[in-house]
């Protein structure tokens, strides 16, 4: 393997080697930067270790450049970081936004490319050597050698360091053979892995994320040592522990880090509600599915087409009211009725659980599972423009992606079951676009506002006003009235008419 740097980032590195040659402290580069340009892979982020003071190199390296980045510091934990502005030009990443096509090949639609300029994050630490007390992860922290320094590094790939130093740059400095692991694709610990998880916990969900992004695979020893330690991520925040989940949720095929998860024990205890999902349970030989695996496979057949974060969470949280209504109907089998209504209603306590935002990003979530089964409902026969409008009215803007969750829940192994699925999915598709063409309803709102009840019969807002409202809306939903001022206008005085209200004459002195 080489190290495949471009020119601007050799540039940046031969500014901080003499940098550090002035002020005689030897430097290299270390960790996920070098990992990553073995591997070949995109990174924007690269960490300097030297042994010396990290702050003063990062303002002696920030000197050198015109105009001279700002250095962010911090004293506490000795580290400082400069960003190189519009340094990298990116590419937007080539994802197809196409609905999904099954399992007979799964042809990628190009979009749009755009570019934009990304920062080269550069951050400077000095070699310390770290001691743990067994019921916290602050580590005491003492100035240390680079050995030392790969020492308390988490993984093998991890702890490789390159050279900026005259008598040997540019030279790879790999002592636990982290080379190696990365042509076998394997996730170790540098020392031995009881204490490497014991000292920081979160070591273990990062050894999963990891083996998720990397598609590598975690040495059997260090496997079993996560199991030993599961119980230890307690002491961990939520906030670190879900930065992590949100990591192994964006891989390319997340269902390898929640698979490592389960196995290992650490799902069991950071998130519950998808234990219970679990396994299959047989009444008089009718089983049902294990829905903790096929929610594995609609997060990864969503993730074969969007880089959404929200949209991978709605995927992987659509069916986790199942275990709270699961069934069995004697002549039938097994039944969820309402897990959508379910599921939607545990979204806002996981949200709030592990520390997601309570913003759009929940409601978007709520709103995909609960009406996950609503156009499944609408592939049968004779459906009704009134039940399209309704989807539509309800989806708003999201109706793409709800869409494009349905389809990613087809994971039947029937293949001929899967192009059937999918073609009465794109009827679907088709009815949704002639019916949004026709009415507009899309975001709609009713052309008689609560405002305008208020006003022609002079009321207070009060229950009477959103039954007009609503039963205007509902007559424009069901196609009984036209969707104009008019035909509302008109409908609205019937009913009020029924309901024994009168318009305010204003004229009247």
């Amino acid at each position: 393997m080489d190290i495949k740097c471009n020119d601007k980032e050799l540039f940046v590195f031969k500014k901080i080697a003499h940098a550090a040659e002035e002020l005689g402290v030897p430097a290299y580069v270390i960790g996920g930067f070098v990992r990553d340009k073995l591997l070949g892979r995109p990174t924007k982020d690269a960490d300097i270790v030297c042994v010396g003071d990290g702050i003063q190199l990062a303002h002696k390296v920030a000197e050198r450049f015109q105009p001279k980045p700002s250095v962010a510091f911090f004293k506490n934990f000795g580290t400082a970081q400069i960003k190189l502005k519009h340094f990298y030009e990116e590419k937007a990443e080539e994802v197809d936004h196409t609905h999904l096509t099954g399992e007979n090949g799964e042809p990628v639609e190009v979009v749009e490319e755009t570019h934009e300029k990304a920062a080269l994050e550069i951050e400077f630490v000095g070699a310390r050597k770290e001691s743990y007390r067994y019921h916290s992860r602050n580590p005491e922290v003492v100035p240390g050698t680079l050995k030392d320094d790969q020492d308390r590094r988490d993984f093998t790939i991890n702890a490789m360091a390159i050279s900026l130093n005259g008598d040997d740059y540019g030279k790879l400095i790999d002592p636990f053979n982290g080379l190696q692991d990365l042509e076998k694709k394997i996730i170790q610990t540098p020392l031995d892995p009881g204490q490497t998880f014991s000292d920081d916990p979160l070591r273990m969900m990062r050894a999963v994320r990891f083996a998720s992004q990397l598609n590598f695979t975690i040495s059997p020893v260090t496997f079993q040592s996560i199991k030993d330690q599961a119980e230890r991520i307690r002491i961990i925040s939520q906030e670190r522990i879900t930065e992590e989940l949100n990591k192994i949720l964006l891989s390319a095929k997340p269902s390898i880090g929640f698979d490592l998860l389960y196995q290992s024990g650490l799902l069991h205890i950071i998130f519950p509600q998808m234990i219970d999902l679990a396994g299959a349970e047989y009444i008089d030989g009718l089983g049902h599915k294990d829905n903790f695996y096929h929610t594995l496979q609609v997060v990864d057949n969503i993730a074969k087409h969007t880089n959404d974060l929200w949209l991978r969470w709605a995927a992987l949280l659509h069916d986790i009211g199942k275990p709270a209504t699961k069934k069995f109907e004697k002549g039938h089998g097994w039944t969820f009725h309402g897990h959508e209504v379910v599921g939607g209603r545990m979204v806002p306590k996981l949200f709030t659980k592990l520390k997601l935002p309570q913003n759009e990003k929940l409601r978007f979530v709520r709103k995909l599972v609960e009406l996950h089964l609503r156009p499944i409902s609408l592939t049968k026969e004779n459906i009704t423009d009134s039940a399209i409008r309704r989807l539509l009215f309800d989806a708003g803007d999201d109706i793409d992606a709800l869409m494009l969750l349905c389809e990613a829940d087809i994971t039947s192994k029937n293949k001929q079951k899967v192009i059937r699925y999918l073609e009465n999915f794109e009827l679907v598709r088709n009815r949704l676009k002639e019916v949004e063409e026709k009415d507009r309803i899309r975001n709609w709102q009713p052309p008689i506002t609560g405002e305008i009840i208020m006003d022609i019969f002079n009321l207070s807002p009060c229950k009477i006003v959103g039954d007009l409202k609503n039963s205007i809306r509902e007559a424009i939903l069901d196609g009984e009235i036209d969707n104009t001022y008019d035909a509302a206008y008109d409908f609205m005085m019937k009913k009020a008419t029924e309901m024994g209200l009168q318009p305010v004459d204003k004229n009247k002195d």
